[in-house]
């Protein structure tokens, strides 16, 4: 089953929105043009915990950097609003970035290696704690310098643990306002009075833009509700909802005036997602954000000190740079990558790698009114910015449902400033977040040649995030139909990649050859084609002790859809920028097939990809997917996976009537068991999946955690 568009939604014209425009690119010659100042200010330097092999000791450095971007420049001419940003009395468009470092103290003993990590949503991943994810020391220890640095510009400054660029707002040429349509989905967990914007299960925590008027009644203001995607809108009276803050005892219905809530009559309901549109005030240029990463990283990289004249404190220890996003911030480096950002001022390469982690798309932040900080689901911002850059990375693809020509690697090709690139895909992406079209034609008939410069690599059975292991693994039968999570992670297998992808920049040893599911040798297929094995007779844990059943395993064939769609004249679905003018999209009836993963039909288990340990050796069945348990819900649990155990014995399985092997029949004993484990990490160690320090954690844990007599 897959999900449809509405075809309903509220068209505005431009006489709503005021100028329109990006950058104009034009204008005096480079030679004519004050050159863009940077400066760097450093707040505080500190001591980092722990010794790392032979670098020693870190230091953590944290400051900002404070920019300017010249509207005039052509490099700059693909961001959205620029022409119509303030600018200083050199004519610049300023900035200001955070940015946190960890360098050797000793820089004599860094290795030359600038890693660059992309906050997700303004939050810092890794490394900031000494005790991190075990096998993380394995980067510190090869010497790199890691950096972190904003890039998101509708991150809040009322937290201080996330990182914050601030960019300018857009006004007309008379210095009015800009207005424009907007759209938020509100989707509550839990009964509430009133609900804060931007909303939505990705966005909720950024920063919302302003309603123009508090008053809901005016044209192009609409709350409608209805239970899933595909269900038909309906509306609520203007009367029955308001911009305000309110609660059922001091502050009832209407509430305070707040244009960053909405307060609705008989309050929100859980069961329902709520759809606003409403015309919003003063749009960020939100693209600054990209620019400013370019910059920084170009200065970290080359230069011996700032316009003001302090000295860079990597200056001459940096040879190649790294940079590497997760999730939603590896979707956010693929727009760097494919807005031609990777293009640095001078001409030459920002990143010599780039590793997009677990990222499926490309990041919404170069449109008017973006937000940067969106998702995807079946049932929730299906329809979101997000939905229309090329996910094909070959410079000269053509998308035969549009007509569109180019792919992400269309503009660095152009400038040769393509870095080597890795493409990271979980299960997840495949079945949530739209994976394959980067994988098959838009028909899903044939498989895509891939760039020379470019891998992808699949971790098989496994979900968008989280640990691992069967500790990491929840059993709430009222959120979701199957435990949640999966045993299998790809945790390991990323350092691994991590590790080769500098090989390829640094030495030039050519990477493991890309691990994907493929059409010709049906390990991609359509959703409907799967074929599972009998899962049944089994119970998990659950919170507050005890445990309860897992229903026997049912497959729906539910998966996120992905079509072309239209949000209007004004707005650029090649490169996700412009400006949207029809809130929600037009749906045209076209679609991208949707291909997943094909399965092995007696453990469950996907059949392709890189497969883990957890993979070779499996205790249980780890699944791409999970269904959300809610009744008159239709959803995928949000970015998650299940995990069915196997029966431990031969006698329990037959019992149940489980289609799947015991534990019993695959390792005998907890001997057999740990024999199967060695010889699995051995060999993804001479694959070069896995660290043999990875190797040797593992092999430890599986004794210390028996799984038989």
């Amino acid at each position: 089953m897959k999900t449809f568009l509405a075809r309903t939604g509220v068209l505005f014209t431009a006489g709503l929105l005021g100028a329109c425009g990006g950058g104009n690119g034009g204008g005096d010659p480079a030679s004519a043009r004050l050159a863009p100042e940077l400066r760097m200010t450093v707040t505080a330097t500190e001591d980092f915990p722990g010794s790392w092999g032979s670098v020693g000791a870190y230091e953590r450095v944290t400051g900002t950097i404070a920019g300017e971007v010249d509207p005039k420049d052509p490099k700059n001419a693909v961001i959205q609003d620029l022409a119509l940003a303030p600018v200083n009395a050199r004519g610049m468009v300023e900035y200001s970035a955070d940015f946190v470092m960890l360098k050797p103290k000793d820089m004599s003993k860094a290795s030359g290696v600038l890693r660059y990590d992309a906050p997700n949503r303004g939050n810092i991943l890794t490394y900031l704690n000494p005790t991190a994810t075990p096998g993380d020391a394995e980067y510190l220890e090869r010497g790199y310098v890691m950096l972190y640095s904003a890039w998101q510009g509708d991150v809040p400054k009322s937290n201080p643990n996330r990182l914050t660029v601030t960019v300018p707002v857009a006004k007309n040429p008379d210095g009015s306002p800009i207005t424009g349509p907007y759209r938020a989905e509100l989707v509550p967990n839990a009964p509430a009075a009133s609900m804060s914007l931007p909303g939505g299960v990705f966005n909720g925590s950024m920063i919302p833009y302003a309603p123009a008027s508090l008053d809901n009644t005016l044209p192009g203001y609409s709350l409608t509700r209805r239970a899933n995607e595909t269900d038909a809108r309906i509306a609520i009276p203007a009367g029955d909802w308001k911009f305000a803050d309110c609660n059922t005892t001091d502050k009832p219905f209407p509430g305070t005036p707040d244009g960053g809530k909405v307060c609705l009559r008989g309050g929100f309901d859980p069961k329902y997602l709520y759809e606003l549109v409403y015309v919003a005030k003063d749009p960020k240029v939100m693209g600054v954000g990209l620019a400013a990463l370019r910059d920084t990283v170009s200065f970290f990289r080359s230069k011996a000190k700032d316009s003001a004249g302090n000295a860079n404190p990597l200056a001459g220890r940096i040879v190649h740079t790294l940079g590497q996003g997760t999730s939603q911030s590896g979707n956010a480096m693929k727009t760097f990558l494919h807005l031609g950002f990777n293009q640095s001022l001078d001409g030459g390469r920002v990143f010599d790698g780039m590793f997009a982690h677990v990222a499926a798309r490309q990041t919404n932040i170069n449109t008017r009114f973006a937000v940067p900080g969106g998702g995807g689901g079946v049932r929730t911002d299906h329809t979101a910015f997000g939905q229309t850059a090329p996910r094909a990375l070959a410079a000269d693809y053509v998308d035969p449902l549009t007509g569109r020509k180019g792919g992400v690697m269309t503009r660095c090709a152009a400038s040769d400033t393509c870095p080597k690139f890795f493409l990271g895909l979980s299960g997840t992406e495949f079945w949530q977040l739209q994976g394959s079209p980067v994988l098959t034609d838009a028909y899903g008939f044939r498989d895509l040649e891939q760039p020379a410069n470019a891998r992808i690599y699949y971790y098989a059975s496994t979900q968008h995030g989280g640990p691992g292991g069967t500790a990491s693994i929840s059993y709430a039968p009222a959120n979701t139909v199957y435990p949640r999570g999966t045993v299998v992670h790809f945790n390991d297998t990323f350092r691994a990649l991590f590790v080769a992808l500098e090989d390829w920049v640094v030495r030039g040893t050519t990477p493991p050859a890309s691990q994907v599911p493929k059409i010709a040798d049906g390990t991609l297929v359509r959703p409907e084609q799967l074929a599972f094995p009998a899962m049944r007779g089994l119970s998990w844990p659950v919170a507050g002790g005890g445990s309860a059943p897992i229903p026997e395993f049912a497959y729906r064939g539910l998966y996120n859809g992905y079509s072309v769609l239209d949000f209007g004249p004004q707005y650029r679905p090649e490169d996700e920028s412009g400006i949207a003018t029809q809130l929600p999209p037009f749906y045209t009836g076209r679609d991208y097939a949707i291909m997943v993963p094909n399965v092995d039909a007696q453990t469950g288990l996907t059949t392709s990809g890189i497969r883990s340990v957890e993979a070779r050796v499996p205790t249980g069945t780890s699944l791409e997917f999970n269904y959300v348990a809610t009744p008159g819900i239709v959803d995928l649990a949000n970015l998650a996976g299940s995990y069915i155990p196997f029966h431990r014995t031969e006698a329990e399985r037959n019992a149940a009537g489980d289609g799947r092997p015991s534990l019993e029949s695959l390792y005998g004993s907890q001997a057999g068991y740990l024999t199967r484990v060695r010889e699995a990490a051995d060999a993804l160690v001479a694959e070069r999946f896995l660290l043999p320090r990875d190797r040797d954690r593992i092999v430890q844990q599986a004794a210390a955690n028996p799984v038989l007599p």
